[in-house]
């Protein structure tokens, strides 16, 4: 599947030879005039990168990145005639993860687009083997054991478990977990998540009344103990 780019400048020249561009190098591009244009699509469209312009009317792309911070976690990398060094660094403390100055060339912001994905691609893959007081769980081969024991899990269920697992002590929402599933059977609905844990508690924990893994935060979601194995 294509990577989506949003680019996001003033410029509508540029917007058109940088869209242009990233098709023809395969990747689906969405463009936007303005940082208030921009977080609409974001959150219509949750794109894997974005290119943004610095000096722009509306929002600029300082108070965008502000504001993106709080509901993204796409890279972006910043576009911009702006070549002092405070701006740079203002614009890395925001969350930039590159900086590209005007002028360039669209070859060159392709390579930097590639690169910054390739470094969270890399980031966020998670490894094979997961282990965690007396669980292991093996993504490539897809078997859970607890202590001795193989359990036998739903793709569902070993789906969650490997979410929670790989951030013990992290907090995850129903929404989020729901969110996880997308691509095994689950029917929409966040209670759903319930059900779930549910039946893999049953299948896990010596005491599934008063579980030792998978912990329930009232009013939240559910968390992995974050008390795992040395």
């Amino acid at each position: 599947m294509s990577k989506t780019i949003l680019v996001v400048d003033d410029t509508a020249s540029l917007r058109r030879m940088v869209q242009s561009y990233l098709t023809q190098e395969g990747f689906r591009v969405l463009t936007a005039a303005d940082g208030r244009e921009a977080l609409l699509l974001a959150r219509q469209e949750r794109p894997d990168l974005i290119i943004l312009d610095l000096m722009m009317p509306q929002m600029n792309g300082y108070d965008f990145m502000r504001a993106y911070s709080k509901e993204g976690s796409a890279p972006i990398i910043v576009l911009t005639a702006k070549v002092d060094e405070s701006d740079k660094v203002l614009g890395l403390e925001l969350g930039a993860d590159d900086y590209v100055t005007k002028p360039f060339s669209p070859r060159e912001l392709a390579a930097r687009v590639r690169a910054v994905l390739r470094r969270v691609s890399a980031a966020a893959t998670p490894p094979d083997l997961l282990r965690a007081l007396d669980i292991t769980l093996d993504r490539s081969t897809r078997m859970v054991t607890v202590g001795e024991r193989r359990v036998d899990l739903t793709p569902s269920e070993f789906d969650l478990l490997a979410t929670l697992m790989a951030a013990p002590g992290r907090v995850f929402s129903r929404l989020e977990l729901l969110e996880r599933l997308q691509g095994t059977a689950y029917e929409g609905y966040e209670r759903t998540i319930d059900v779930h844990i549910r039946n893999l508690r049953s299948k896990i924990e010596p005491d599934p009344r008063h579980p030792r893994y998978i912990e329930t935060v009232f009013g939240v979601g559910y968390r992995f103990t974050p008390v795992t194995s040395g």
